[in-house]
């Protein structure tokens, strides 16, 4: 998988777009996407489905259910997946990746976990039964002014502050925490975590650097995934680990995922130890 764009240039110019203007995607730029998600590629090695819908075609498509949190969308993206050991972190990155693509393009983009119908997108994008639904995306350019619905949300989940580095980031075990300085040429693509998405901006990520080789874990809310089959925080660590893997090899710093590296260390609260990146 190549990708073709600056990391940074896009994490910082993506932002949640709920409020759609009625300018059309252009055939070309849709006939692109569709190649780059051809191509796309995780390091977990899960396969991922992705779906298409086009509601220009569709009678009263915002009638398919999105709760009032989306105005104006004319296309969506979804992913299906077998539920599998690091199905939703697969998914996370490859769908995380397709977004930032997006970012690039200068095409608005908006993660759905929650706040959308399940059943009448799956209808409509003709999801195969049994298939696991995670998450779709609206796709199309930001209208000119955000909606008071879309501005409530996101002042209520504070979507443009992020946790600091000591909250985030960990040297050897989870009592100190990691300094920029200590962390050295890693220190961008933790940084490019930090500033990621995540579902109600939770930032469930947590990480320790050990002997030169950085582990991951969720830092579960209790509760938070009850609504799901599933545990929707898996998705975030997998936008946590395409954020990093795309900054890596921008650095050309090498190294590999590998979920077999628990380093046992002692773990507060609700942490679960997730997969960890083994530098070469």
């Amino acid at each position: 998988m190549n990708i073709s764009f600056n990391v940074e240039d896009a994490v910082r110019k993506r932002y949640s777009v709920r409020n759609y203007s009625h300018k059309d995607v252009e055939t070309e730029k849709r006939d692109k996407i569709e190649a780059f998600i051809r191509a796309l590629e995780n390091p977990f090695g899960n396969r991922i489905n992705f779906h298409y819908l086009d509601g220009s075609g569709i009678k009263d498509v915002e009638k398919l259910g999105t709760y009032g949190v989306i105005k104006g969308a004319k296309h969506y993206i979804g992913t299906t997946i077998k539920l599998a050991d690091m199905a939703l972190e697969a998914l996370g990155y490859e769908f995380e990746v397709m977004i930032l693509y997006l970012a690039h393009l200068g095409i608005g983009t908006c993660w759905l976990g929650g706040t959308f119908d399940r059943k009448g997108f799956a209808e409509a994008m003709k999801v195969d039964e049994g298939d696991l639904f995670p998450v779709i995306s609206p796709y199309g350019y930001a209208a000119d002014k955000k909606h008071i619905k879309e501005m409530a949300m996101r002042k209520v989940i504070k979507a443009d502050q992020r946790k600091p580095w000591k909250e985030l980031f960990f040297k050897d075990g989870f009592s100190t925490p990691l300094t920029e300085d200590e962390a050295g040429d890693l220190a961008f693509p933790l940084e490019m975590i930090r500033l990621g998405p995540s579902a109600s901006n939770k930032q469930p990520w947590r990480i320790v650097l050990m002997d030169g080789n950085l582990h991951f874990y969720e830092d579960r809310e209790p509760g938070y995934s009850d609504r799901f089959p599933y545990d929707i925080q898996r998705v975030d660590m997998g936008i946590a680990a395409a954020h990093f893997d795309l900054s890596v090899k921008e650095k050309e710093i090498k190294g590999y995922f590998d979920k077999d590296s628990n380093p046992g260390i002692t773990l507060p609260g609700n942490m679960e130890y997730v997969f960890s990146w083994i530098r070469d």
